[in-house]
C-alpha cells in the first residue's frame, strides 16, 4: 500500500471521528443555550450588563429568609425584678416587742422568696407587696415603707436571683452554651455572646438568630460589628441562636473546582463567586460564556410582579468585556445557583488538530512499499 493511500485512509478515519462527538468536560454555550428564541422555550436568556442591572435588582430574592432586625435602644444600667425571680429578704427590728423577731434574735431571714406571675411577692404580715419591675434596690425600700405601720425601725435587705424572666439562652455556634442571667437592661447580644466565649472557628459566615415572643429576627455577626447601632438589647426570656450561613451555590464544567460553595459572606456576586470557585480554566473555559442557571418561583411571574418571562432564567456573564466584568461584580448571586462554565471552541479544534499532527506522526512512521 503506497503511503498517499495510508494517508487518505488516516484523513477518512479523522474525517469520521471529527463527526462524532469529541470527548469534553462540559458543554459549549452554544450547546446549553440551543432552543433560546423558540416560541416554547423552557427558558429565558438575559446578558448580565450595565443596563440589565437595575432591572434583575427589582426582581425577587430567590432562596433567601426574609428575617428583620430589632434596632439597639438605650436600658437602664440596673437589674429590675421580673415574675419568676427569687428574692432573699432579711428584716432587722431593734425593737422590744417586735411582731417580725423572736427573743434572741434580731433579723427574720425569708430565702428565695418568688416573685408570683402578677409580680407580687408574699410577706407575713404585709400581705402581698408588689416588686416587679423595680430595682432591688427601690423593691427593698417600698418594703421598708410597707412595714412603718407595724415595725418603724425596721430595715430590709434584698438580694435578687434571676429567674428565666430575668434570664436569655444562648444556642450553638459558641464556647459556652447556656442560660445567662442579665446583668443589667443594658445587656446585648454581642455581650452575650462574648460572655458564651464568642463565636466558634470555623463557621462560614456566622449568622445570628433571635427568637423573642414568637418571632423570628435575624441578621449576621459581621454586620453586627459593623453596624453598631443594631447590637440590639435582650429582654428576659430572648434566645440568642449562633449558626452556620447554610446557603450555597455550585460550580460545574470548566470551573476551577466543581462543588457545592457555601456563602462566605453576606451578600455574594458574580465575580466574588468566580473566586470563590478559584476561577477558570485558562486552557478550557470560554470567558464569553459563564452562565448563571436559576429558578424561580411561580409567583415571581405573576401579574404586577417585576420578575422574568420565565421561571427557569440563565444569565450569560462576558468576562472579556469591560462593561461584563464591571456588572458582574454588581449582580448578586442567589443561593442554590448553578454557574456553568462552558467550554471554549478552541478546545475541540485543538482536539482535532492534535489527532491530525498524530496522524501524520503515524503515517510517517509507517514504511512504504
Amino acid at each position: 500500500m503506497s503511503t498517499l493511500l495510508r494517508l487518505l485512509l488516516v484523513i477518512a478515519g479523522i474525517s469520521l471521528i471529527t463527526g462524532c462527538t469529541l470527548p469534553r468536560g462540559s458543554a459549549g454555550q452554544s450547546e446549553l443555550l440551543r432552543g433560546q428564541d423558540s416560541d416554547i422555550a423552557e427558558f429565558a436568556v438575559y446578558p448580565v450588563t450595565r443596563a440589565f442591572l437595575p432591572s434583575v435588582q427589582q426582581w425577587p430574592l430567590v432562596g433567601e429568609e426574609h428575617l428583620s432586625w430589632v434596632s439597639a435602644s438605650a436600658g437602664s444600667n440596673g437589674q429590675l425584678i421580673r415574675a419568676g425571680d427569687n428574692l432573699d429578704v432579711v428584716i432587722w427590728d431593734n425593737s422590744e416587742n417586735s411582731l417580725l423577731t423572736t427573743q434572741g434574735s434580731r433579723q427574720v431571714e425569708l430565702q428565695g422568696v418568688r416573685v408570683s406571675p402578677g409580680g407580687s411577692i408574699f410577706l407575713p404580715y404585709l400581705g402581698d407587696v408588689r416588686v416587679a419591675g423595680l430595682s432591688p434596690d427601690r423593691a427593698r425600700n417600698r418594703v421598708q415603707e410597707a412595714l412603718v405601720p407595724i415595725a418603724p425601725s425596721a430595715q430590709v435587705q434584698i438580694s435578687l436571683t434571676e429567674g428565666r424572666g430575668n434570664s436569655v439562652d444562648l444556642v450553638g455556634g459558641v464556647g459556652a452554651p447556656g442560660s445567662y442571667p442579665m446583668p443589667d437592661r443594658n445587656y446585648t447580644v454581642l455581650s452575650l455572646i462574648a460572655a458564651g466565649g464568642g463565636v466558634s472557628q470555623g463557621l462560614t459566615n456566622p449568622q445570628i438568630r433571635l427568637k423573642r415572643g414568637g418571632r423570628l429576627y435575624g441578621t449576621s455577626i459581621d454586620r453586627l460589628y459593623s453596624e453598631p447601632r443594631l447590637d440590639t438589647l435582650l429582654t428576659g426570656g430572648d434566645q440568642v441562636i449562633v449558626q452556620e450561613d447554610d446557603r450555597y451555590f455550585l460550580s460545574v464544567g470548566a470551573a476551577g473546582t466543581e462543588a457545592l460553595h457555601p456563602f462566605t459572606k453576606d451578600v455574594v456576586t458574580a465575580m466574588d463567586a468566580i473566586s470563590i470557585i478559584g476561577g477558570i480554566s485558562d486552557s478550557r473555559a470560554n470567558p464569553q460564556g459563564i452562565l448563571i442557571l436559576r429558578e424561580y418561583p411561580t409567583s415571581a411571574l405573576s401579574a404586577g410582579v417585576r420578575g422574568p418571562r420565565n421561571q427557569r432564567v440563565v444569565f450569560t456573564l462576558d468576562l472579556t468585556s469591560a462593561d461584563g466584568v464591571f456588572s458582574a461584580r454588581n449582580m448578586r448571586i442567589a443561593p442554590g445557583d448553578l454557574i456553568y462554565v462552558t467550554e471554549s471552541p478552541v478546545v475541540a479544534t485543538r482536539t482535532v488538530f492534535s489527532i491530525i499532527g498524530s496522524a501524520f506522526g503515524l503515517v510517517a512512521a509507517v514504511p512504504g512499499d
